[in-house]
């Protein structure tokens, strides 16, 4: 919840991955997860159904972890907010019922409270039936409930003091993109410049980008898979807008090539996440094994790309960009079905909310053992919300969550985390 005592606007900045949270946009799952039936369940990109009491006893150990480390906005809050602007109202809700066309319920959604409003913008709008053509498209839904907006990361990136809205893969989540751009577009919310990709080249397809695929390694180093949910034309539109605004400073973008399947690749940071100034979970096969799979880096200079050309890998190159990172393996090197099995499961995706402090699932026993022996103690969100157990007392540490019915939306903790500001890091000379 926001604090109405704090000061707004919050200055978006984020120059890391693991630099100590200070502010995250977080959305609790609610009745939109339950409005999916098994029918409609892979065009809500699920695998299956997800029992919502469950998902949200889950949810609520994570954010009572980060409430007690940071700032924690909650979109729909903000939501409420915006739509008590009479402008603001109408632009967002013409802009998507343009998109989703729905244009004849312009006028019935205006009417309604903020509250109803954001309500149905999140959870669904059910059809009217009234109508030959409502009858024969055999749709419940005139808007589609955001079964993924619980995935914040997804929607926008925060890299440094700008903010990309994201166009998404699937046309599914587009309402999400929409909602987050006049969040964050509301300058009485957040301090920040937009870099909007739905503006550049409106027309072309091609052009898709999500944040689960973005990583702010460093100030001037972004790791970027290119996969099914972002494209390579997606990636180059983000390189031609930081081009513009590098100053004339060294940028490096690497990028590592996913596979479109398994479904558990969709993002980046299902097989790379940052852990600690020197630490990084890797899934083995895909990051570190030899394949068919490139490692591509991009260097930026005075404006414009200098070079482009294949690495090793992510490891690598970072090494030799001055971070040199221990790899620590999902699912524990011993066994690949355990590797397989455990990322599957969301087991490299880790969200850091300081250096060397991370969140996980419970479930994913390898992993952890992995990282207990690598000096991470192994802590519950439980003993943190109940205050059994202090952060402040541990150098480095895993939070474990919960994990029976999130992981079944295909994410973990950084898929449902969306940073707004951190702290400096301190790297090692």
């Amino acid at each position: 919840m926001i604090n109405k005592t704090e000061k707004i606007p919050e200055k978006i900045n984020v120059q890391s991955e693991i630099g100590k949270l200070e502010a995250v946009l977080l959305h609790s799952p609610g009745y939109e997860v339950e409005n999916m039936t098994p029918r409609n369940a892979q065009r809500a990109l699920y695998s299956d159904i997800l029992n919502l009491s469950i998902a949200q006893r889950e949810y609520e150990q994570l954010s009572g972890v980060l409430n007690k480390v940071s700032k924690c906005y909650q979109v729909k809050d903000l939501l409420i907010k915006l739509l008590e602007n009479h402008q603001e109202r109408e632009a967002l809700v013409g802009k998507i019922c343009v998109t989703e066309n729905v244009t004849d319920y312009f006028e019935y959604l205006m009417d309604m409270s903020s509250k109803s409003l954001a309500q149905v913008l999140i959870e669904g709008l059910p059809a009217r039936i009234n109508t030959l053509t409502a009858y024969l498209k055999d749709d419940y839904y005139a808007l589609l409930p955001l079964y993924n907006f619980y995935f914040t990361r997804d929607a926008s990136v925060s890299i440094g003091n700008r903010m990309l809205i994201c166009r998404m893969a699937s046309k599914v989540r587009l309402r999400e993109s929409l909602i987050t751009e006049a969040i964050f577009k509301n300058s009485n919310f957040f301090e920040t410049e937009l870099i909007n990709a739905h503006d550049f080249q409106p027309g072309n397809a091609s052009i898709f980008i999500e944040g689960g695929d973005v990583l702010v390694a460093r100030e001037d180093i972004l790791v970027i898979g290119n996969g099914s949910r972002t494209s390579s034309q997606g990636i180059d539109m983000l390189v031609s807008r930081l081009c513009k605004s590098s100053g004339g400073e060294k940028k490096h973008i690497i990028v590592q090539q996913l596979p479109e399947t398994p479904e558990s690749f969709i993002h980046l940071d299902m097989v790379f996440t940052l852990l600690d100034v020197d630490k990084a979970m890797v899934f083995e096969p895909l990051i570190l094994g030899e394949n068919q799979y490139q490692t591509v880096h991009m260097i930026i200079e005075g404006g414009k790309v200098t070079k482009i050309k294949s690495v090793n890998n992510i490891i690598s190159v970072l090494k030799r960009l001055g971070m040199d990172l221990e790899p620590v393996l999902c699912g524990g090197g011993a066994d690949e079905w355990n590797q397989e099995r455990e990322q599957w499961h969301s087991g490299s995706n880790f969200f850091a909310f300081a250096p060397g402090k991370v969140m996980s699932y419970a479930r994913n026993v390898h992993t952890l053992n992995e990282l207990s022996d690598s000096g991470f103690e192994i802590i519950t969100a439980k003993e943190v919300i109940t205050s059994k157990k202090n952060l402040d007392s541990y150098k480095r540490c895993v939070v474990t969550i919960d994990g029976s019915e999130l992981p079944r939306g295909g994410g973990g903790p950084r898929c449902m985390t969306m940073p707004l500001r951190r702290a400096a890091v301190e790297w090692p000379e």
